[in-house]
């Protein structure tokens, strides 16, 4: 590419290309991470999810290690009709959801978006599930489903406590929610009795689902070595399957539970003080929760142009790009969009991209502009792949351990933004995995529609299991 083949120049009598390209590089270079700075930030999650995962300690982990009562991946043998309600911001869909046996399928019949409006979202909790009844009424109508009483599985992504697969404790709202007479309840129950207040239709059985596990298990009836959900996106969290004898906060010691890990959290304790640039710090200090979701803050779509925004400007100011002029719209926060970053590092069309985005934040730029851009912006994605392959290399090497393998053939469910849109990111997340985890052997699937799919899933496979103990 132009980058490739022309100097960091500003042309100048000094050989100032060298000198420019040495002071960039200085200020990138707390970006990379070297395979043993990886390592070590590996062996920090894995202490931390042990933490998470003991009775006595889980309080104090930044990693939280939440047990989801979901005991199995799927088997093959699941089929039938199920309904999934997927609430996690300010709509919420409904799905009538089938599940083919013999052609080893999950297929969406039919989904409806359903608005929530503001006066509901303040209003109170009766009043919100009373329209979230209403507007599946309306769908089972639609789909001709009325008289038959279907399965539900219910995606619900606020903070919650969830005590069993079928009751789950809302902690708190969070995206502009704030019902009244809901925190500090069983959002199941809450979801029943509005539906028995109608009276004129019934569910039979209801599975709440973390959209991270949705992920896992989305993918899990196509293929069943699936046992870790992974989002990378706007936030990012993984879940995967942990041997029931290490989880000490829920009774029993046989089998496996899907332990969702909320790894957004890791480093809430300082544990990664080291790894955060200056930059990381200002990103935090200026975000809407300081101090949390440290992890996050330097991996998923919400912060990553931020983070990208901060360095172009410091460069601007260090007169190492722009002619030192910063442009109104470079000084302000959350102008250069997440999106930018693919767009800018696509492998044929991102240069001249570079060059449509920097005009369109009103800098004056020339082509080795450019090309510093296009460098930030692989820096500071090329760390996050990173950073998030050593999480994950966590986890696989822990179910390998776990099970006293040698070798472990495992797959991973991924969705989410970042891992779907940027040009580079699967590629170097899956490269630094295979360096983090050489024993393992981990394969990588899309995830279809875990919060609708997904938890059609969730809902088959506990009927599955409900069903086989009382046969036992």
């Amino acid at each position: 590419s132009d980058c490739d083949s022309s100097p960091l120049v500003n042309q100048g009598p000094f050989g100032s290309e060298l000198s420019l390209t040495l002071q960039v590089q200085k200020h990138l270079e707390p970006f990379r991470l070297s395979l043993e700075k990886l390592q070590d930030v590996s062996a920090r999650l894995r202490k931390d999810m042990i933490r998470g995962l003991g009775k006595h300690s889980h309080h104090r982990a930044s990693v939280k290690m939440l047990p989801t009562f979901v005991r199995a991946t799927p088997d093959g043998t699941e089929k039938g009709d199920f309904l999934a309600l997927d609430l996690g911001g300010t709509n919420f869909r409904v799905l009538h959801v089938r599940v083919l046996e013999e052609e080893q399928r999950v297929l969406k019949m039919d989904s409806q978006i359903c608005a929530i409006p503001q006066d509901i979202m303040l209003g109170t909790g009766e009043k919100l599930f009373d329209h979230i009844a209403a507007c599946l009424a309306e769908f089972l109508d639609s789909q001709k489903l009325r008289g038959q009483t279907l399965p539900l599985g219910f995606t619900f992504s606020f903070p919650c406590e969830q005590k069993e697969i079928d009751k789950s404790i809302l902690i708190r709202w969070t995206k502009g929610f704030n019902c009244s007479g809901v925190e500090g309840e069983d959002v199941v129950n809450l979801l029943k009795e509005a539906i028995h207040r109608r009276g004129d239709y019934d569910i039979s059985s209801v599975a709440m689902v973390n959209d991270t596990v949705g992920t896992m298990m989305s993918c899990g009836y196509r293929d069943q070595s699936c046992e870790i959900g992974m989002i990378i996106g706007t936030g990012t969290n993984a879940c995967y399957m942990e041997e029931m004898k290490n989880v000490k906060r829920v009774e029993g010691e046989d089998g496996r539970m899907c332990i969702n890990t909320e790894w957004g959290g890791f480093g809430d304790d300082g544990c990664l003080k080291d790894v955060l640039t200056e930059f990381d710090e200002e990103v935090d200090k200026t975000s809407i929760n300081p101090g949390v979701h440290t992890f996050e803050k330097m991996i998923s779509g919400m912060y990553l142009g931020e983070i990208v925004r901060l360095v172009l400007l410091k460069l601007t100011e260090e007169k190492l790009l722009f002619r030192g002029c910063p442009s109104e719209a470079l000084l302000t926060p959350g102008s250069f969009e997440t999106r930018f970053i693919s767009e800018i590092e696509e492998p044929d069309s991102g240069l001249e991209n570079a060059k449509k985005i920097l005009t369109k934040l009103d800098l004056d730029w020339d082509l080795v502009d450019a090309c510093v851009a296009r460098l930030v912006c692989d820096t500071v994605s090329s760390r996050s792949a990173r950073l998030c392959a050593a999480a994950l290399a966590t986890i696989v090497n822990r179910i390998r351990i776990n099970r006293g393998l040698d070798h472990l053939k495992t797959t991973v469910g991924v969705d989410g933004t970042v891992y779907r849109k940027h040009p580079n990111f699967s590629d170097e997340l899956q490269a630094a995995v295979r360096l983090l985890a050489p024993k393992c052997d981990v394969t990588f699937l899309i995830s279809e529609d875990g919060s609708g799919k997904g938890a059609a899933m969730v809902t088959a496979v506990a009927q599955r299991l409900a069903l086989q103990s009382l046969c036992v």
